[in-house]
């Protein structure tokens, strides 16, 4: 983890950022870069489907699945949580701490 200097660093490498078109005072967002390991974009996708289940994902979950509407809403909250993991990710290993939500129980932080 010390190669990537920040949280950001490491979304970008896992491919799970829009692709960014900059032109003057123009930027627009497409789709996924797809950059990086392709079985760690997996792993991380396939946590978010669990994590979107779970309590203390589940609002920030349902928020961005209605913002978004029915055609992309659920695939791209799901991007979202992915990208959440991927930074407490990049926490958890830097600072050799274990996994513990914001308002999780001790229990369920250990």
């Amino acid at each position: 983890m010390t190669r990537f200097s920040s949280p950001k660093k490491l979304v970008g490498y896992t491919g799970l950022c829009p692709r960014v078109y900059q032109s003057g005072n123009t930027d627009r967002r497409g789709p996924l870069t797809h950059a990086g390991p392709k079985y760690l974009r997996w792993a991380l996708m396939e946590a978010a489907v669990h994590a979107c289940r779970h309590q203390v994902y589940a609002a920030r979950y349902q928020a961005n699945k209605k913002r978004l509407g029915k055609q992309r809403g659920a695939k791209v909250a799901q991007v979202d949580i992915a990208r959440r993991l991927a930074e407490a990710i990049w926490h958890m290993l830097t600072r050799n701490t274990t996994f513990a939500p914001a308002g999780a129980t001790r229990a369920l932080a250990a």
